[in-house]
């Protein structure tokens, strides 16, 4: 996998705590310790809006299936869903008991889907005016730090060692204990696995209606931290960052290493995204997010300097 870095951005938003895509990959969103979240044309390091109103760090984003709307989560607790254009808070949503470490929206934009350090996964509904959970998710034993969401499904990972998947259709849940706290959960393209971080420095990928483990990639150190990985879209390589701040490739298949990316030195890489349809990649560490791609690939790219002001 021969990527190359086609631009870093300054977030200039303290700690960049994540980086996420939107739904076409046209556009990202950085969440900043500062509070804030930022809206940017990545392939032009050009920001777009800057959305203030969290109370504390910004841990997660995600937007919706139109790309009108962002939901975002906080350690001050709650969940934020904007207006994109405007930039103005639409609802505001408490009901955890702690840092909220992760949201995702369903396939229609309808549900708000979040998970806390209060060891629940709290299920909102958008198009209600009522500011309770439909329904609250707390199996865990500890803190969830990652889900992902299909249109039948709710995938949790959480520090009590243990990945759950809720299956909405028939109301039941399956649990897959992985043997070390968990760090990021995410589905490869075809649904049919579920890659997991965890901080036993590995990355373990499992078939998700058995959860047989197919294969674990070894090699960078993630420690303590909170190190995400993905698989690229086509299915072919995955993808880690490393507390060592390198960017680490695995053959899918074979487990075998193909390349590690240098993104900056012994600074830790925690966050990364896939673009939804094409060979991209951001990655996030300290204040600054990479742009990494084959030029080919690339939108138009302009180095364009701008300051939401």
């Amino acid at each position: 996998m021969d990527l190359s870095c086609i631009t870093t951005i300054d977030c200039k938003q303290g700690a960049v705590r994540a980086v996420r895509f939107n739904v076409d990959g046209a556009y990202c969103l950085t969440c900043g310790s500062d509070k804030k979240l930022k809206l940017w044309n990545p392939y032009r390091n050009l920001l777009l809006k800057t959305y203030g109103g969290h109370g504390n760090e910004v841990l997660d984003a995600v937007g919706s299936c139109d790309s009108g709307q962002i939901l975002s989560c906080s350690s001050d607790k709650s969940i934020i869903l904007w207006d994109v254009s405007t930039g103005q808070p639409l609802r505001r949503l408490r009901a955890h008991a702690s840092t909220v470490s992760c949201v995702k929206f369903n396939e229609e934009s309808t549900l708000a889907v979040s998970g806390s350090y209060d060891n629940t996964v709290a299920i909102w509904d958008l198009k209600s005016r009522k500011n309770e959970p439909i329904q609250t998710l707390n199996d865990a034993k500890d803190c969830i730090n990652a889900i992902q969401v299909t249109d039948h499904e709710i995938i949790t990972g959480s520090v009590d060692y243990s990945v759950r998947r809720y299956d909405i259709r028939v109301g039941q849940m399956f649990a897959d204990f992985v043997g070390a706290p968990i760090t990021c959960v995410s589905l490869t393209h075809d649904g049919q696995c579920i890659l997991v971080s965890s901080a036993d420095n590995s990355v373990k990928l499992f078939d998700k209606n058995t959860g047989e483990l197919l294969s674990e990639y070894i090699g960078h150190r993630t420690d303590d931290m909170n190190i995400e990985s993905a698989v690229i879209t086509n299915d072919n390589y995955v993808f880690s960052g490393s507390v060592a701040g390198e960017l680490w490739c695995w053959d899918l298949v074979s487990a075998k290493v193909v390349k590690r990316y240098d993104h900056t030195l012994h600074k830790v890489l925690h966050s990364l995204a896939v673009h939804p349809k094409k060979d991209i990649l951001l990655t996030a560490s300290v204040n600054t997010i990479k742009v990494w791609g084959k030029p080919e690939d690339i939108p138009v790219f302009v180095d364009v300097q701008y300051e939401d002001t």
